[in-house]
């Protein structure tokens, strides 16, 4: 056998394609090795796999060679449930196109930069089970598809912000699972600006239950993120009746929210109350603007910047601008329970309301003029042509003639005039009689005579009126009665 591979090799053809190991199972593109208390990898795994099972193993590493061959059609890759503790940098170089990475139930301790430099495809990223206590900056750089990470059941105890703003970092990371670890507090105000904050699971961390991770919570309640009503007895200060922070629940009004309108002229300044609190004064109260463009609070103000939250709670807007208009959402611990028909929202709008609409009213009256004028004269063209399909495509009804055959047939169709001229053999001058002829087939016989075109001893006269009558048939003997 050795022999005859040389032989093969030294004529140029390939050895055949790698079989299942026997430790392993093979199915079509599928091959699992799980449970076979492997401290390395087999060097024999056929590349053509798309999915590859390696977990209840005994693996420690990864080192850059822990695969020999590339494996570009490879699609999930599951090594949970080992010992893995260290990755080492581009180990994941041999499979590129990786969308499913399970990684969950190791040792891994810290994350380190570029271990998952090459997974530029990749779309989820199990962790969880692990023994993370620490993410150094630009781990995710390379994962701009990534869309989905657990984190669950590590030991972190810092909010993973980099995910969201470091260059190069996941562009569209729906799914973010950091329940179980060791968080005390986050980072409300920026959790706030985040496009998809409804799929941050933060159960069962060690929360600090202020008046911040309070109007945070009502905040996810009322917009009824999943995270936090299927998980909401795991969350601090989830119950409103239990004990929770003071919020100067002095200020807080008990009548429903509603959405409200407020509209400026560029260049002025304009004040927007919160909803549902009082306008007094407060000390300490903590209120947090969503607004189209950024997230200001009321304990970190600058003077001449162009949003301020002043201490009641009320965002004031100085030099209001085109772009400052949008939906307004003011976050704040009310500590109540919301109707579900009640709102934070409020909408600010900046420009000439009433110019506006006056313009829109104009175009809109200019269109229906237009389409009502089109319509008609649709309507008019659509007139005009049934009634000349009337008038001069409706058959005749042909009479027997007096000799008894028919004077019409398919020979002729003659439009006739007021059936009292046909009866009474009398011409007016606006009485025309049309012939459509349609030509006879000559003679076989080139020599032979012609026959006539038509008999007009044996055509009737049938046709409709201009009027809409019909008339009834003559027969015509004079040809100077053909018009």
């Amino acid at each position: 056998n050795t022999w005859f591979l040389l032989l093969l090799l030294c004529l140029g053809f390939p050895p055949s394609v790698a079989t299942c190991p026997p430790y392993c199972l093979c199915a079509s593109d599928i091959i699992s090795c799980s449970g076979r208390n492997l401290s390395v990898v087999p060097f024999d795994l056929p590349s053509y796999a798309t999915r590859l099972d390696l977990s209840h193993n005994a693996l420690s590493a990864l080192p850059m060679d822990w695969i020999p061959q590339l494996f570009d059609r490879l699609a999930t890759l599951v090594l949970s449930r080992n010992s893995i503790s260290r990755i080492e940098v581009n180990a994941f170089a041999v499979t590129p196109h990786l969308f499913h990475l399970d990684l969950s139930s190791n040792e891994l301790t810290v994350l380190n930069l570029s271990i998952f430099t090459g997974l530029a495809e990749l779309k989820e990223l199990l962790l969880f089970d692990n023994q993370i206590v620490q993410i150094n900056p630009g781990v995710f750089r390379d994962l701009h598809n990534l869309q989905r990470l657990y984190l669950s059941r590590n030991r972190l105890t810092d909010f993973p912000l980099g995910l969201y703003w470091e260059a190069g970092g996941p562009r569209n990371l729906t799914f973010l699972d950091l329940s179980y670890n060791r968080l005390s507090k986050v980072p409300v105000q920026s959790l706030l600006s985040l496009p998809h904050q409804g799929g941050i699971y933060l159960q069962e961390n060690p929360l600090v239950c202020d008046c911040a991770l309070l109007a945070l919570l009502e905040y996810w309640m009322w917009k009824q993120y999943r995270p936090l009503v299927d998980f909401r007895g795991e969350y601090p200060c989830g119950d409103d009746s239990g004990p929770g922070p003071i919020c100067n629940q002095q200020g807080v009004l008990d009548m429903p929210l509603e959405a409200q309108t407020y509209q400026e002229e560029p260049g002025k300044w304009l004040r927007v109350p919160c909803p549902g609190l009082a306008s007094s004064t407060q000390e300490g109260l903590v209120v947090f603007w969503v607004t189209p463009r950024t997230v200001v609070n009321s304990s970190t103000n600058d003077p001449s910047a162009h949003f301020i939250v002043l201490p009641n709670g009320t965002l004031e807007i100085q030099g209001a601008l085109m772009e400052d208009s949008g939906t307004y959402w003011c976050v704040a611990a009310r500590r109540r329970h919301y109707n579900p028909y009640e709102s934070m929202e409020v909408n600010v709008v900046v420009g000439n309301l009433s110019a506006a609409t006056t313009s829109g009213l104009a175009h809109r009256s200019g269109t229906e003029h237009f389409n009502t004028a089109f319509t008609t004269l649709a309507s008019c063209v659509v007139s005009i042509i049934l009634v000349l399909l009337y008038l001069y495509l409706t058959p005749c009804r042909c009479r027997e003639s007096r000799g008894g055959s028919r004077g019409c047939g398919g020979r002729a169709i003659i439009l006739c005039s007021d059936p009292r001229e046909v009866e009474s053999g009398q011409r007016r001058s606006n009485g025309k009689r049309v012939a459509f002829l349609e030509p006879q087939a000559e003679d076989s016989d080139i020599g032979g005579p012609k026959t006539p075109v038509m008999n007009l001893g044996h055509v009737t006269t049938e046709g409709i009126l201009k009027n809409g009558s019909r008339t009834v048939g003559q027969t015509l003997t004079d040809p100077a009665h053909i018009a």
